[in-house]
């Protein structure tokens, strides 16, 4: 621009073009064509045609009707540019390269975009909360585990929450909605989920709500509305806030001794995300949620326990089938009525009169051979002794204990064996096979009744300290006495 205004100005001094050039330092044409130039007024700038087109030229019948039968088919069951290309080589010889076909597949999906495609900005009110799943890798005491984390934000503040499970089951989604409604001190009114995500099924235009969502729905007096399938535009904030999340709280691999404790952790950092400002409005992110914890309702005055109750008939060996895996109840439990109370981390097993017989962590998936508490076995080698070669109990102890249940006599392995019992029902199965370690260690019989004493002991964390004691006072005393 300076340039132009500068060959205008000497133009209206009456300056040939010869001299303007001259004294420009640019050639007559550049002069000519300022000093003719009428309309300044910015124009956009043409898209400049890459080279190439004639290579897919005699090819674009074909691409077209691909394309337009594209339109009748599933959206995701469609012709990328990459399969059209490879197509078009394997049953057309196509020469060309691949760029021009992208570029073509391109362009004709611009021109036939329809007017009502796109994405309209939605409006969320205060109190409004979306939910979904993602997934994200942790290391839960020392093992890399694939983690399904449950993502909650509120739209309006944009707000964010997490909470991290094994599964995406009803009682997960439940409990980390409860997790999160106490720790914010809140229930959003109305919730919205993609499609019934682990809490129910669509059916056509109907989506049928599990008993036990129903159930938590009805506890906290709260509303849930579903997307409509295959539109992750409705609950963008979620959507959005899934991969946010992933990035800023599982990069690198967050590490925790247990997943509650992951969970506590996310909690936190979720809240320190608040001091951030809003995207938009500029403001702390904490500033709006107020806005969101004031159109919440009240908490009950009882937390929802999400837990569904089936019933069992054990087998035999007292062993039940949950889901994909066995558990064994204890055999004392076989061919009995049993009810199971399942959970999103736990799996309870009661008996007739509903009393808890024996706790498991809840596995998902599948896993060869049989679950149990090694406990619950120990009452069957109280009676037989003998099987302790071949009990699946064996491979959780270790030695020096294992050994000497192996090369024990059968009285005192059985004396051991109830020991151990006893102990485990005082405290638990870890602390009683500790404690008889430890006599083992010191040179004591683990045998005797101080295995019980020695497991309270530790379950209480009054464990003895093991120090050397002096004696040698005693000897001066018996010095004493004889010299009198």
């Amino acid at each position: 621009m300076p340039i132009q205004e500068d060959i205008r100005k000497l133009d209206r001094l009456g300056i040939s073009q010869r001299e303007i050039a001259k004294r420009l330092s640019i050639s007559r044409d550049s002069v000519a064509k300022y000093l003719s130039q009428q309309d300044f007024s910015p124009k956009p700038q043409p898209l400049a045609q890459r080279p190439g087109g004639s290579v897919v030229a005699r090819f674009t019948p074909i691409i077209d009707q691909w394309l337009v039968d594209d339109q009748k088919r599933w959206h995701k069951q469609r012709h990328t540019a990459r399969r059209v290309f490879d197509r078009l080589v394997a049953e057309h010889d196509y020469p060309g390269s691949y760029s021009p076909v992208q570029r073509y597949v391109k362009q004709w999906r611009a021109e036939h975009r329809q007017p009502a495609e796109g994405y309209s900005e939605l409006d969320w009110p205060a109190g409004t909360i979306q939910v979904d799943f993602g997934q994200a890798q942790a290391l839960i005491a020392g093992v890399m585990t694939v983690l399904h984390v449950l993502i909650v934000t509120f739209p309006f503040s944009n707000m964010r929450y997490a909470q991290a499970y094994r599964g995406e089951t009803a009682e997960c989604v439940c409990h980390g909605l409860r997790t999160i409604f106490e720790h914010i001190g809140a229930v959003p009114p109305m919730m919205v989920f993609d499609n019934a995500t682990g809490i129910g099924k669509r059916v056509q235009d109907k989506v049928i709500e599990t008993n036990l969502f129903s159930a938590f729905r009805l506890h906290y007096r709260a509303h849930s509305r579903y997307c409509n399938p295959a539109s992750g535009h409705e609950k963008g904030s979620v959507e959005n806030a899934v991969g946010f999340l992933r990035r800023n709280l599982m990069v690198p691999e967050p590490e925790a001794i247990s997943l509650a404790g992951l969970n506590t952790m996310l909690l936190a950092r979720c809240d320190e995300l608040a001091a951030q400002d809003h995207y938009r409005h500029k403001v702390p992110i904490s500033q709006l949620f107020a806005q969101d914890l004031d159109a919440c309702l009240a908490l009950p005055g009882i937390g929802f326990d999400a837990v569904r109750y089936e019933p069992r008939k054990a087998d035999r060996r007292g062993y039940i089938r949950v889901e994909a895996n066995t558990y064994a109840a204890g055999p004392s439990f076989h061919d009995r009525s049993l009810t199971v109370g399942i959970r999103a981390n736990t799996l309870e097993i009661l008996d007739e009169h509903n009393t808890p017989v024996v706790t498991f962590q809840r596995v998902f998936g599948q896993q060869p051979g049989t679950i149990f508490e090694p406990a619950a076995l120990l009452p069957l080698l109280v009676a037989k002794p003998g099987s302790w070669s071949h009990s699946p109990v064996r491979k959780h102890v270790t030695d020096p204990l294992r050994d000497w249940l192996d090369t024990a006599p059968t009285p005192d392995r059985r004396r051991l064996l109830v020991g151990l019992h006893q102990a485990a029902d005082a405290t638990d199965f870890d602390t009683a096979t500790k404690a008889a370690t430890r006599l083992i260690t010191i040179g004591d019989d683990p045998s005797t009744p101080a295995l019980g004493m020695l497991a309270r002991r530790m379950a209480q964390g009054s464990e003895p300290t093991g120090e050397v004691v002096n004696l040698g006072v005693y000897d001066q005393l018996t010095r004493r006495e004889a010299t009198a």
